[in-house]
């Protein structure tokens, strides 16, 4: 309960008060500001686009100098770690929670939590999905509609459905 009140519907208050100002420098960086008191830890400069959902953000850390574009959904349970300077794309998912089958269903299994980290300086395209265990290096590029599932080298380029290595950039 204290998570929900400390964390969460303030957040959730934060972000539907502010989304329907338009996506610009000024109300993006000011949406972040206004966002950040609601993190396990965040940075400075955090700038955050309309529509973006955070679901249990006081497991989520974010670093300095951080963009979330229109759109993007973040889960923190387990934890999400999002270093500086990473830019996400719209609609990015990242998810490092999973759920577990018992009695051949999904529904009424235990949820499977482990950890993501963005290393700092990446990148994230439009509609990567991010998931349970991942963890991108520090330059990173993950190429747009990309699926991302493993740990992904320093100053990598990422790309396809399951994420594969490209090239060094």
């Amino acid at each position: 309960m204290w998570r929900l009140l400390r964390y969460d519907l303030p957040l959730h208050f934060v972000l539907w008060l502010t989304n329907w100002l338009p996506d610009n420098v000024i109300f993006i960086n000011m949406r972040g500001r206004l966002a950040s008191p609601f993190f396990k830890k965040c940075g400075r400069k955090i700038g955050i686009g309309r529509n973006v959902t955070f679901y249990n953000p006081s497991e989520i850390v974010i670093g300095d100098f951080v963009y979330i574009a229109y759109g993007c959904w973040f889960l923190g349970s387990g934890s999400l770690i999002i270093e500086d300077e990473v830019m996400f794309g719209p609609y990015v998912v990242i998810s490092p929670g999973n759920h577990t089958k018992v009695n051949g269903s999904f529904r009424n299994g235990p949820a499977e939590s482990k950890f993501v980290r963005i290393g700092a300086g990446s990148w994230i395209g439009a509609h990567v999905t991010i998931v349970v265990g991942a963890e991108v290096g520090k330059g990173c590029l993950i190429a747009a509609n990309s699926v991302l599932n493993k740990k992904v080298e320093d100053d990598s380029l990422y790309g396809g459905v399951p994420a594969k290595f490209i090239k060094k950039i």
